[in-house]
């Protein structure tokens, strides 16, 4: 039988180029006869939205066969950025029963770097086609007061964060990815943040009891994949398959040597660096002495000062390359 899919298409990725994208890879649709429905988001949150309608969509029409199945039943491409896609997670209350496939056309794209999902959107959608297999992965979730919200990539606290705050506003950011250097947005606010960044206290409870207190902390990133903000490996070993959580803490570190660190990790060789921790878990709570921006896959919405976060094993399916083209 062959595949149906739904597309959930954020044509303003890529500062506006995502329509002119989509236009592209329509003629591989069509000349490989695929059956597909598009749905084009029309402003921020528009694409949880349409995640929400698509999945109410497929519980009615599917109900029967998805109480009797425990795997993917319906196929959703997703294009857009790393932000695109944690947008469609929030909507889908079904998730464990959709296969994705996504399509990169954002500025950073750190969930495609780690699944080297091809960067080109036919090649992409061509790696979607002829996969065969969705891999199941683990998510994260944070829960603060009455917010949660799931994330794909990463969340982060403080210092991460603020940079995504700030990179979501930046003339800069939509100036420099019209010449194909956005990637330098997040370099040259990360340095203004780590100057102007405030002394914050913080304490971590892990799973075991085990409470960690640092009087200093710049920021702490809890990561499914090894990459954010746009290549930033902070935490080389994270294995979105184990059923936990990659943290990286930088606490208790002089600002001038947080600098002098700061581009080791695009290589993720920052821990030789004395102040940088590395924890695996499968849940924590944070709890600060002053409240900080909290970011999901670079989404920042709120500050808070107590925030915590745990990892849902194997939730999200999403299409892996064909045999052959895996490592």
């Amino acid at each position: 039988m062959e595949r149906s899919y739904e597309i959930i298409i954020n044509p303003a990725s890529r500062s506006g180029k995502g329509l002119h994208i989509c236009q592209e890879i329509e003629p591989l649709l069509k000349e490989k006869n695929i059956s597909y429905q598009a749905h084009f988001s029309t402003g921020s949150g528009d694409c949880k939205k349409l995640a929400e309608k698509v999945s109410q969509d497929f519980c009615a029409y599917t109900k029967e066969e998805t109480q009797n199945s425990s795997h993917p039943l319906c196929n959703l491409i997703v294009l857009g950025g790393d932000g695109t896609l944690n947008e469609v997670l929030q909507g889908l209350s079904n998730l464990e029963n959709f296969a994705i496939g996504y399509i990169p056309t954002g500025s950073s794209n750190d969930f495609a770097r780690a699944l080297q999902i091809p960067s080109t959107p036919k090649e992409a959608l061509s790696f979607i086609l002829e996969s065969d297999y969705a891999k199941p992965l683990d998510i994260g979730r944070i829960f603060c007061n009455d917010f949660n919200r799931t994330f794909a990539v990463s969340c982060g606290i403080g210092f991460d964060a603020a940079v995504c705050k700030e990179a979501m506003d930046s003339k800069s950011k939509k100036l420099l990815n019209k010449i194909g250097l956005g990637k330098l947005t997040y370099l040259i606010i990360a340095l203004k943040q780590l100057i102007t960044a405030k002394r914050v206290s913080c304490e971590l409870e892990l799973q075991d009891g085990a409470v960690i207190r640092f009087d200093r902390i710049l920021f702490l990133t809890a990561m499914v994949h090894p990459y954010e903000g746009g290549g930033f490996m902070f935490c080389p070993g994270a294995d979105p398959a184990d059923g936990c959580l990659d943290v990286c803490v930088a606490g208790n570190i002089p600002k001038l040597k947080a600098l002098m660190a700061l581009p080791s990790a695009f290589k993720g060789e920052h821990f030789k660096f004395n102040g940088l921790h590395r924890f695996l878990v499968k849940e924590m709570t944070v709890r600060l002495s002053h409240p900080l921006w909290t970011h999901t896959d670079g989404e920042v919405s709120h500050k808070a000062d107590v925030v915590h976060i745990h990892c849902e094993a194997e939730k999200l399916h999403i299409f892996m390359p064909p045999i052959g083209r895996q490592e």
